[in-house]
Formats: C-alpha cells, structure tokens, sequence
C-alpha cells in the first residue's frame, strides 16, 4: 500500500511515518525544502518529496499513485491569525482538490483534526461527537475550517476524521516545558489543578491514524482518540512528577493579568523577531479554560483500535527519552 503523509516530519507525523515503515508500507513522505527530516532517516519504506500545502503542482505530484493519504501536516503556533486559516484551512482545501483529481485511487483519506474544535467542557464531561463544535481559539476554528472542508468532499472521497487532545511523547516540545518546570521544581500554574483533561501518547495517536486508513467507516466520520484514562490537571503533573523522581515543591498560581501581560510580551517578542509564539492572548483561552476532554470509546469499537499506553507509563518513556536526547 502506498501512503502519502503530510506533516512526515513533524511530532505526530514522523511516529506515523516510523509505525507505517515498521509495517512495509511505502511511504510518500511529504515535507517541506526547511523541514527537519532527522527522525525520517533511516526508515527504508519512506521517501521524502518536497512540497507544501501552499503548492497545489506538488501537492498533485504528491497523490498521484498514492492509495490513502494521511495528513497530518498543520500549525500549531503562527506569527498571525491567517498563518492558521492560510494552513491548516486552505492548505487542507488544497490537497483535497489534488485528491480528488486520484479519487479512484485513493481508498480513504485520514485527516487529523483536534479536540480544540469542540472547545472546552463546561462541567469536565466528554462532547458526544454529534455536538456542534465551539472553538474559542484561531487554531480551533482553523481546524474547524479543515473538516469542513473535508465533509464537503465526503461524498466523492472517502474521508476520516480524528480528534486528539493533548498528544505527548517522544519528540514533542510543547509538552516539554512541564517536565522542564519539574525537572526545576518550580511549577507556574494556570488553572485548578481540579480541571478535567484528556491526553494520548503519541504512538497510539500515530496508530489510531493508522487504523483508520483501512476501518470499514462512513465517509466523514469522525472520531476521538484518548488514552482512556481521564486526569485532573493535578493527577497529570503527578505522573511527570513520579516518572523524572522530582517534586515541583513550589508551585505558583499565575493570576490572569500576568498572564495577560506574559501573552502580550511573547506577541511583542515574537514581532520583534519574526518568530511564531506558542503563548499569545488568543491562546489564552485555552490555557484558561477549566476542562479539556474526550472519550474514544466509539473510535475503539469502529476502528479496531486501542490505546495501550497510559499516562502514567507514557511520562515515564517520555521523561526517559527526553533525558537521553539532551533536551531535559
């Protein structure tokens, strides 16, 4: 089976890249000419091919021949509010328009979205799937704007839809500033350590997208993935706590002005230097948002899926990596 992937070298996409090479699948990778390819080399059944959602010639050499595609290609930080829509928006649009140019081909196409689709929980309770989406961030909406996108074309290709939530492991530097924090004991806190959250290890995200590619499904459906295990933002800083054998003994409440104001400062250095920032007033609203949950429940039962790695032991082999990589 020959699989294109975009976003090959990113977090996400180079565990799905290592999974399908593992599995003797042939593998189009798609990247970027400034990607950094580190973590594709050496996988036999992976070829890199240079392209961009931005380039619609590369993105139908891309498709052609190709049996499925699973793109996972996307910003999660971005120097302006159109870089998301410009991306993760129109940049779907764009290989969807190459995809169905192979249509006969191409037996189903996964496209990774995100539970900050949905929004956050107002009571800590999982959304059903069928519950309209409420975005509360430019990111949200602009993977919002992707599935969209993708549902428009449902009848013609055959589409899945998979919503992760916090996604940790090996490779990730969002999640990294946490373990750092403990690895110092000092913890800045931006919400209850009561707030309900949903997380999966990366290589049972990469597994899930995986499985999705041949699920006998609806075209369109659309489907969580989680580790089972619903956490407390407490529970969550006591795993990396128990997997580095450190205490963050001194943990400090962030009142919202401050946050406000390190908001601004990040926007105002990320000008400065021409940089996308993680922390921006926008993500604000994530980041103070009581709960942010899902529940795989229907992804395991139509997918054939299952998470196998908690959070508990997911820390553990991520704090391990981290220190062997030199990154903590």
């Amino acid at each position: 089976m020959r699989i294109l992937l975009t976003g090959a070298s990113g977090f996400l996409g180079s565990h799905i890249a290592e999974q399908l090479d593992q599995q003797g699948a042939d593998v189009r990778a798609l990247v970027r000419p400034t990607s950094d390819t580190r973590f594709l080399e050496g996988l036999e059944h992976v070829t890199l091919v240079a392209g961009a959602l931005s380039d619609k010639d590369s993105l139908l050499a891309a498709v052609e021949g190709v049996d499925g595609i699973i793109h996972a290609a996307g910003l999660v930080k971005a120097r302006r509010p159109a870089d998301f829509h410009r991306t993760n928006g129109q940049g779907t649009g764009n290989l969807l328009d190459a995809a169905k140019q192979n249509a006969q081909g191409i037996q189903r196409l996964v496209l990774v979205s995100s539970l900050a689709v949905m929004g956050p929980s107002e009571d800590g309770r999982p959304f059903p799937a069928d519950v309209p989406p409420s975005p509360v961030t430019h990111y949200g909406r602009s993977k919002l704007a992707a599935e969209q996108a993708a549902r428009a074309e449902a009848d013609s290709l055959p589409i899945t839809i998979i919503r992760p939530p916090i996604i940790y492991g090996p490779r990730d530097r969002e999640v990294l500033p946490f373990f750092k924090s403990v690895q110092l004991g000092v913890l800045p806190l931006t919400g209850s350590l009561n707030s309900a959250v949903s997380a999966i290890y990366v290589a049972d995200c990469a597994a899930a997208c995986i499985k999705a590619l041949d699920a006998d499904v609806p075209s369109g459906a659309t489907y969580f993935v989680e580790d089972g295990g619903l956490e407390t933002l407490g529970g969550l800083i006591a795993h990396i706590e128990n997997a580095l054998g450190k205490r963050a003994w001194l943990r400090v409440p962030v009142p919202r002005f401050l946050m406000y104001g390190a908001a601004l400062g990040s926007e105002f250095y990320g000008t400065v230097m021409g940089r996308a920032v993680m922390l921006t007033r926008d993500k604000l609203n994530e980041l103070l948002a009581a709960h942010w949950v899902c529940d795989s429940a229907e992804a395991q039962a139509a997918l054939g899926w299952k998470p196998r790695i908690s959070f508990a032991e997911g820390t553990r082999i991520t704090g391990a990596w981290y220190r062997r990589a030199g990154w903590l």
